[in-house]
């Protein structure tokens, strides 16, 4: 029998097992963390992550001792509604973990701590060919059909 996956807060003790799944992460996307992605930004984001006063958190997927994903997600106001809304920015699995329920459970989490936190709806983005994951997103929500402009300043 397989042990349960586990989700739960990131402690301050994960944070080598949870770097190579960030890592993992930004290479997806592209960016290799030494160049793209300097290692100050990862160590402010993992900070942010254990202060309990920072809007930013961290969750993880466990299995026998073993971190398989990782979600990151934070609350914020906004101009629709009295309570906060919940982004959820990252979301990643280690690929011996896709399709083993560990994204879904993951996203589940969130939304329990949503729930929790009196948001009404957690939301998040995704690139256009991350056609994998879309076939779940589009399980266990539903697709807004709004297109994300940025402009670096």
């Amino acid at each position: 029998m397989t042990d349960p996956i586990l989700i739960r807060p990131a402690e301050p003790g994960d944070f080598e097992a949870w770097k190579v799944l960030w890592d993992g992460y930004n290479a997806f996307y592209g960016r290799k963390a030494e160049t793209a992605l300097p290692i100050e930004i990862t160590r402010m984001t993992w900070s942010r992550f254990v202060d309990a006063y920072e809007p930013m958190h961290a969750l993880v997927a466990e299995r026998s001792g073993e971190l398989l994903g990782l979600v990151h997600y934070l609350f914020h106001r906004s101009t629709i509604q009295i309570g906060p809304s919940c982004y959820l920015q990252d979301l990643f699995t280690s690929e011996a973990a896709r399709g083993t329920g560990v994204g879904r459970a993951l996203i589940e989490a969130v939304y329990q701590r949503a729930e929790t936190a009196g948001a009404k709806r957690v939301y998040w983005q995704t690139h256009e060919t991350n056609t994998t994951a879309m076939k779940l997103y589009d399980k266990v929500a539903e697709n807004s059909g709004f297109v994300v402009y940025r402009k670096p300043v």
